[in-house]
This record gives C-alpha cells, sequence and structure tokens, in this order.
C-alpha cells in the first residue's frame, strides 16, 4: 500500500517582542519577551541562572511554558479551544474523527486522497498480533481497563520493533498509526475481557467510532447493530477529547520522550498520568455525586454544603483549571448528550438531575462571580452511561481520544530544535550539610 507523506505547513517563529529587566544584587538580566501567533507573550528565562544565579519558582507549572507548540490553542478567559487553528465546535460538527488525527498529526485537513490512504492505514493497524491476547489472561478478571491498557501498550514495542526507531521520521510516523489504530481495540478487548466474553475483531467495513462500538457490544450470539447516532456521538466524544494543549498527560509524554524513549512507553506513561482522578476521571466523578444527591429536592441542600468552606463536599464538572469562562466543548456535548437520549426514548433520571443542578448552580451568585461553569465531564458521563459503557471504561475511552493528540505532541517534540531532556530545578527547604559521625548513635 502507498503511504501517504502529507506535508506540513509552515509558521512564523516567535517574535522579539522587547524584554525585561531582572536586577538583583546588583545584577541585571535581560530576559527577551517573546509572542507567537496569538496568546499570551511569554518571558524567556533561559539566561536567569546564568545571569542572576537564581531558578524560578512555579508549583504546578501553572504559569509556565514548557514547549513551543502548534497544534493546540486555548484561550481560558475566551472560551476558545483550537485544533491547529481551527474551532473545535466547527470540528466537531463537521469532520470525522480520523480526518481530526490527521490534522493534529500533519497540520492540515485531509484532501480526499490522503483521507483515504490514512482510514485504510489505521484499519490496516487495527489488528493485534495473535500473541499479544495472551496477555489479557496474566490480568485478573477484576482488572480495571485501564491498568490492562497501559501494560498492553507498554508491551507494543515487543511486537512492533519498527516502530521504536526513534532516529528515522517514516518510522515515528508508523508508531504514530500503530498506537491510534491498536488503542480501540485494546480498550475494547479489556472490556471483553472483564466480562469474560470473546474478543470481536474490528472490521474494515465499519468506521472508526463503529469499530469500537462494535468491538465493545457484539457477542457471537447477538450481533451488535451500529446506531449512527450513536456512533455519530462517540465520534464527536473523540474528537472533543483528542488534545487540549499541554495538560498533566500530554506533558508527561512529552517529558518521557525527552529521554529519547520510545513512543510505546511513551503513551503508556501519558495513560499512566491520564488515570489519575484529577485528570481522566472527573466525569465519572459527576455520575457519583449526581447518585449521592438522589434527586432534585436534595439541590439546594447539596448547593449548601458546596458552599460551606468547613464542608469536604465539591460541585464536579463544573469549572476548568484552563477555563475562566464557558468550556466550549461543553455545550457540543449537552447537544449530543441530546441527541442520544432522544434515540434512545429514553428519560434519564441523572440527566434530568443533571440540568436541574446546572440551572440552580447558574443562577447562583456565589458559582456565577466565580465563573463556574459546566465543563466537558459534566454531560460526557451521563453518555456514556447511554450507550451502555461502563464507568470503569470512562478513562480508557479519555485514552483512546487523547492518543492522537498524544502521539502528535511527541512527533513535534521530537522534531524540535530546542528539544532537551527535561529537567525541572527545586526549591530545597530540607536539612543543610550535616556530620554523619556526630549524629550517629546519638
Amino acid at each position: 500500500m502507498t503511504q501517504s507523506t502529507p506535508s506540513t505547513p509552515s509558521f512564523s517563529p516567535p517574535q522579539d517582542e522587547g524584554c525585561v529587566k531582572v536586577t538583583y544584587k546588583g545584577k541585571t538580566s535581560k530576559l527577551p519577551v517573546l509572542s507567537g501567533s496569538t496568546g499570551n507573550n511569554v518571558i524567556d528565562i533561559r539566561n536567569l541562572q546564568n545571569d542572576l544565579d537564581l531558578f524560578t519558582f512555579d508549583p504546578g507549572l501553572g504559569t509556565t511554558a514548557s514547549c513551543e507548540s502548534k497544534i493546540t490553542f486555548i484561550d481560558g478567559d475566551k472560551g476558545i479551544l483550537l485544533y491547529r487553528g481551527y474551532p473545535i465546535a466547527q470540528l466537531a460538527e463537521h469532520s470525522t474523527f480520523p480526518e481530526i488525527a490527521f490534522l493534529l498529526l500533519y497540520g492540515n485537513l485531509p484532501t480526499r486522497h490522503e483521507y483515504n490512504e490514512f482510514v485504510n492505514r489505521l484499519e490496516e493497524k487495527s489488528l493485534l498480533h495473535e500473541q499479544i491476547r495472551n496477555f489479557f489472561n496474566g490480568f485478573r478478571r477484576d482488572a480495571h481497563p485501564m491498568s490492562i491498557l497501559c501494560g498492553t501498550v507498554a508491551g507494543l514495542s515487543a511486537f512492533y520493533p519498527e516502530g521504536t526507531d526513534t532516529s528515522n521520521e517514516e518510522s515515528r510516523d508508523v508508531s504514530a498509526v500503530h498506537l491510534i489504530a491498536k488503542i480501540p481495540t485494546i480498550a475494547a478487548w479489556a472490556y471483553k475481557y472483564s466480562r469474560g466474553e470473546p474478543f470481536v475483531y474490528p472490521r474494515a467495513d465499519y468506521s472508526y467510532s463503529e469499530n469500537f462500538l462494535n468491538m465493545l457490544f457484539a457477542r457471537p450470539d447477538a450481533p451488535y447493530k451500529v446506531n449512527p447516532i450513536f456512533s455519530r456521538a462517540l465520534d464527536r466524544i473523540l474528537i472533543l477529547h483528542a488534545d487540549h494543549e499541554q495538560n498533566a498527560s500530554t506533558s508527561t509524554v512529552r517529558l518521557t520522550g525527552s529521554t529519547g524513549a520510545h513512543p510505546f512507553a511513551c503513551i503508556a506513561a501519558g495513560i499512566a498520568a491520564l488515570w489519575g482522578p484529577a485528570h481522566g476521571g472527573a466525569n465519572e466523578a459527576v455520575l457519583k455525586m449526581l447518585r449521592s444527591i438522589g434527586s432534585k429536592e436534595n439541590i439546594p441542600e447539596f448547593i449548601a454544603k458546596v458552599k460551606d468552606k468547613n464542608s469536604d463536599v465539591r460541585l464536579m464538572g463544573f469549572g476548568h483549571r484552563v477555563y475562566k469562562n464557558f468550556d466550549p466543548r461543553a455545550s457540543i456535548m449537552k447537544r449530543t448528550c441530546d441527541e442520544v437520549l432522544a434515540e434512545l426514548g429514553e428519560h434519564d433520571p441523572l440527566l434530568e438531575l443533571a440540568m436541574e443542578l446546572e440551572k440552580y448552580a447558574l443562577q447562583d451568585d456565589y458559582f456565577v462571580q466565580r465563573k463556574l461553569y459546566p465543563n466537558v465531564d459534566f454531560y460526557s458521563g451521563i453518555i456514556f452511561k447511554a450507550l451502555g459503557i461502563p464507568e470503569n471504561m470512562f478513562t480508557a475511552l479519555f485514552a483512546v481520544a487523547r492518543t492522537v493528540g498524544w502521539v502528535s505532541q511527541w512527533k513535534e517534540a521530537f522534531n524540535d530544535p530546542l528539544r532537551r531532556i527535561y529537567r525541572p530545578r527545586q526549591l530545597y527547604t530540607g536539612p543543610e550539610e550535616r556530620d554523619l559521625k556526630g549524629a550517629k548513635h546519638n
């Protein structure tokens, strides 16, 4: 099969916008101020240690630009999310997930020929080596799907060594396609294994999202008929979660990749980071919160506990670390949720409770003043539940989507001329140098 070789568009380098002068103990450092194509300017602090013998202190790196990237842009104040310059709402409405994967990987939306070639490559690589089936037998039946996903992805390097030659551009591209194609199969098989059901293989006549749903729910005794509204809903969910700038798991992938590690190890590291409940488990936490509320009558009491400083009750699915306005993905997710439930013809008590909670919170000055609006996680868990996806699969499905962003970020970082191994510094507050001789056996 002829492999597509899309061209990556060129963009302007950062522009010099003057400098910031920092004076300390009689010495001055001139730190350049750089501007990108849009967004906040940044202070280049690379000479700070040499000039003033100082480091910066930024716990959580919330105000530190750790890299230069051309992939995703977020303006949290304005509620903007762009993939390669395209607004997320337009992409979610008019694109398919493989188109978004191509866009994030190569910088442009594919031509019809490029799209067909790329889809064929994904279909060709979606099968797993038969010996990988043996991996699953090494896990307990009650193993969390993320545990299986993390371990199996790391093990792919043993079966596809052609994707581990990081010095070769073609090898890096092959490994990227391997990961995007195989991650749904691994995730679906993890679910099947937990249920003791036979594995379902990917089909060439199904789209990416149709294949994933079929591998999850088809059985030899009960073929699964893929509903186009459900597959389109899943496609949107995958698009909305495909990338999100330098979040915890993406930064983990870049950090691991800075050592020269092959992409299978890097993506396994990203999956491990995503597994944290503060990162990938938020939609599951929303459902638990709604169940704890129980009914609409209990909402005022619940809201009062959320506002009580002495209470540990939290309002899950509202607010975001980056978005200080409305999460642009949330409105798309809500509309998708409505479409899925309308197709099912069901009135989900949890959805009705969620809508009432949203209405109540948005009318409360406490939340309005703090700009605590619903985020993408508020409705996604309800959609997954409606589609029949169990809660322990929520984060695994997130990983299926985010793998596209991870491999795109990994490839970009590898080609960055400024690439260096990540080595943050610290503010040491431990004991000063001590003498072991005077302390031992006292």
